[in-house]
């Protein structure tokens, strides 16, 4: 039996492009450290319901664990550091159904 993979599914709204640039740079390295590849990023999208965001990011990792160990690393968490006061964000990862 092989394990579920899983999107990273971020909604946010850019509030310092210079820092959250920062933040892209190295996150997208410590995202494929992991085993993710970007499904969609900053794509064209249509806001049903909800808090409207205009970027939205998923991510495909090889499992759910895989997922929150890269949110969890050290080079995620330095990505983050430049994230946090220039975003606001909502991160999920959820489980596919096989």
């Amino acid at each position: 039996m092989t394990t579920p993979t899983a999107l990273w599914i971020a909604h946010v709204t850019v509030t310092d492009a210079e820092a959250y640039g920062r933040y892209a740079a190295l996150a997208g390295p410590a995202i494929a450290a992991h085993g993710g590849a970007f499904l969609a990023r900053a794509s064209r999208y249509v806001q049903l319901e909800g808090n409207e965001r205009a970027r939205n990011v998923v991510a495909r990792f090889p499992s759910l664990e895989a997922a929150e160990a890269c949110y969890h690393s050290a080079e995620y968490q330095a990505a983050l550091s430049h994230a946090i006061g220039a975003a606001e964000r909502d991160l999920v990862i959820v489980e596919e159904n096989a």
